[in-house]
């Protein structure tokens, strides 16, 4: 059992190398609030989570490393502040496809 947990540990640790894994990462760790938050705005209004949701993926998902694979994945040239940008609009498609269910 303790092998899983360590594998878990590992994984989590590691920063998202795709757009989809990085939501799912974000889906973990935000709260009901949090997350009705995000699905609550209109699609034009997200630029609202910029200087607060945003920094955090920046931070946390190493999007300033040059060599990141989740920049990557969001687009060739595109910088870490464009990047946290794609991952908010792709968190909040999630959202809105979960209140259509």
């Amino acid at each position: 059992m303790t092998e899983i947990w360590s594998a878990l540990n590992r994984e989590i640790l590691q920063p998202p190398r795709k757009v989809d894994e990085a939501v799912d990462r974000l889906m973990l760790v935000m709260n009901n609030t949090e997350r009705q938050s995000v699905a609550s705005v209109e699609e034009n209004e997200l630029i609202e989570f910029h200087f607060c949701l945003g920094v955090a993926i920046r931070n946390a998902f190493g999007l300033h490393n040059p060599d990141s694979e989740l920049l990557a994945a969001c687009g060739t040239e595109i910088a870490p502040d464009d990047a946290s940008v794609i991952i908010i609009k792709a968190l909040w498609d999630r959202l809105q496809n979960e209140k259509l269910r």
